[in-house]
């Protein structure tokens, strides 16, 4: 049993970890061995997230220093999935864990500071990755450029044209 000081000290590797997550999801993992666990850490960690099983007590005491109000989703085994990148990604690897072990069910989630819920939560694990959306954004900023490249162009082959047609014309006269 780990003494006053070293939950101090989870408490305050919690906070941090709270803090420093883009998106945290609590979920109760009651039902999963450990092969699965270990499988699902690992699947999170190559994402850019992290899988931790902690105290009820111990989370309840750094959400609150946080002013995050988790008791209601505080009951029974409570493990938190933590997303530092990208939000998006680790959500996706939990939805999808959770369709093939169904003994992973979510309780809530905190995406930047907001408690969210299971739906919400599945929302975001159906948004396309963060490269996509920032590649899409680009895209639309980019779109008017080239539409303008495409007139500019449009005017210059026109010209051509013209010159063209009164070259032809001229030869056309002086034969």
């Amino acid at each position: 049993m780990p003494n006053r000081a070293e939950k101090e000290k989870i408490v305050q590797e919690l906070k941090e970890k709270l803090e420093k997550a883009q998106s945290v999801v609590l979920a109760d993992y009651r039902g999963l061995n450990v092969a699965e666990i270990t499988a699902l850490r690992k699947r999170l960690r190559e994402c850019g997230g992290e899988f931790k099983v902690a105290k009820n007590t111990l989370t309840r005491l750094a959400a609150r220093q946080l002013n995050l109000d988790l008791d209601q989703f505080l009951e029974g085994p409570t493990a938190l999935a933590f997303a530092y990148d990208d939000p998006v990604e680790p959500a996706k690897v939990l939805v999808d864990f959770a369709k093939e072990n169904e003994k992973l069910s979510f309780k809530a989630g905190v995406l930047q500071g907001r408690i969210i819920g299971v739906d919400e939560i599945k929302g975001l694990a159906a948004l396309p990755p963060r490269k996509v959306l920032i590649g899409k954004v680009l895209g639309g900023m980019m779109a008017p450029l080239y539409g303008f490249a495409g007139v500019l162009q449009a005017n210059l082959r026109n010209l051509v044209y013209v010159l063209e047609a009164i070259r032809q014309k001229k030869e056309a006269e002086s034969a």
